[in-house]
């Protein structure tokens, strides 16, 4: 195949593999954050029901896995989970909007796709418009009366370089190669 038709495929696969390594992220042993409007989800990392969760130092109401902020304000947070002596942190820096639209990758790439359809459709209709204009003469574009066309003489020699001639090589005698 060639480098051409591989090249989608190739981004596919790679699509592919990073859903696959976001999913496998949480079992990895890493916090898992959630953004959804002006709301921050975060899954602890640890397996167990009594997590304790601390904001700033301040312990959290809940001990689930998820911790919930509500109306996040976009300013950086330290976070920590605990569960029994294990303990993991987090430095949140989570930018959210309240008026961000949330897009799934089959809505991106039906997006990409469609723009991709309408630039080749308009490319193929400049091309069979401007396909029978390539010979035409404009009548307006040219105004100076058209006459016989006149050869140019050719250019005057440049005695700087003459050719070499039959007989006449002692003129470039000098100009071998000398050794330093």
């Amino acid at each position: 195949m060639r480098l051409e038709q591989t090249l989608p495929l190739l981004g596919l696969l790679l699509c592919a593999v990073g859903i696959t390594a976001q999913e496998d992220k949480e079992v990895e042993g890493e916090f898992l954050v959630e953004i959804s409007g002006t709301t921050v989800t975060i899954t602890c990392p640890f397996e167990d029901e009594d997590i304790r969760w601390e904001l700033f130092g301040t312990a959290g109401d809940t001990k689930e896995r998820k911790f919930i902020i509500k109306d996040h304000d976009s300013s950086p947070a330290n976070l920590s989970c605990s569960s029994g002596s294990q303990k993991r942190q987090l430095y949140l820096n989570a930018r959210v909007c309240a008026n961000c639209e949330e897009l799934d990758a089959l809505t991106v790439t039906g997006i990409i796709t469609a723009d991709l359809l309408i630039t080749l459709g308009v490319l193929i209709l400049v091309y069979y418009f401007s396909k029978g204009r390539k010979g035409r003469a404009s009548s307006a574009g040219d105004r100076r009366p058209r006459g016989q066309k006149t050869q140019r003489p050719p250019p005057v020699p440049n005695p700087d370089y003459e050719p070499i001639r039959k007989g006449q090589r002692e003129v470039y005698a000098g100009l071998e190669p000398r050794g330093f």
